[in-house]
């Protein structure tokens, strides 16, 4: 997942964690379009995220101004998943897997939505090579973990991980090596060395959030200037 459909190299891809997906295609009428109660409490979920997450609703609205109009019903799924993965997205067919037997809590849907939706955006602004060019996919899975809270004080918090001088970036190195090795068979320092080339470069864009946004407030002042800025652009 997060890459570009190879059918020789399918289990490369991460298209294994994502058994109701062949080939970069939902199977209709699989064991995950049956499960509804998950299914209608992740559709209800998603549509809390879009609604109320400022995280979602700014780069919702980035997405529409690039020409890359989000769908509710076309581009996201809710399907079951391998148990440890949360969401990805699907760039052959530009839809965002939430994995409705793995998130069970508003909080965890809002930033599931968010990180995926940091890879749509990519994905329509860049042209990223997410199969061929693991820098690209590098990259992609940096501005993620960055930009989506998945690395906010409270986040990791609950997770144990705390104290640390430049936590922040380090966090976020973690997460984009192992969301790299989730979805790619390559070694540990082939992740690291890609992660490392494209670092700071990648870190320090804060597109289309201006910012990094910490926390909610952080993220509700991010798309009130966004929403200025669209404004003053609308203006001009």
């Amino acid at each position: 997942m997060e890459h570009e459909h190879k059918e020789e190299n399918q289990d490369d891809q991460g298209y294994h964690l994502f058994p109701g997906r062949q080939g970069g295609r939902y199977r209709k009428g699989s064991v995950a379009e049956s499960v509804f109660t998950f299914k209608h409490k992740c559709q209800f979920m998603l549509k809390v995220a879009m609604d109320t997450s400022p995280y979602a609703k700014l780069l919702l609205d980035a997405m529409k101004n690039s020409g890359c109009t989000v769908y509710k019903d076309r581009h996201f799924s809710c399907e079951d998943c391998d148990g440890t993965v949360s969401g990805g997205f699907d760039a052959a067919t530009s839809q965002i897997v939430l994995c409705q037997n793995n998130i069970h809590q508003q909080s965890h849907m809002n930033r599931v939505v968010t990180h995926e939706l940091i890879h749509a955006f990519d994905h329509c602004r860049a042209h990223v090579d997410w199969f061929n060019n693991m820098k690209h996919l590098a990259c992609s899975e940096i501005r993620a973990a960055n930009l989506s809270g998945d690395c906010s004080f409270g986040n990791e918090l609950s997770r144990f991980n705390f104290g640390l001088k430049q936590h922040h970036q380090q966090c976020v190195r973690d997460r984009a090596l192992r969301s790299i090795l989730a979805v790619r068979k390559v070694s540990r320092e082939e992740a690291k060395l890609a992660v490392d080339q494209v670092f700071e470069s990648c870190f320090n864009d804060h597109e289309p959030f201006g910012r990094i946004p910490h926390n909610q407030n952080e993220a509700r002042f991010a798309y009130r200037d966004f929403q200025n800025r669209d404004r003053y652009n609308a203006n001009l």
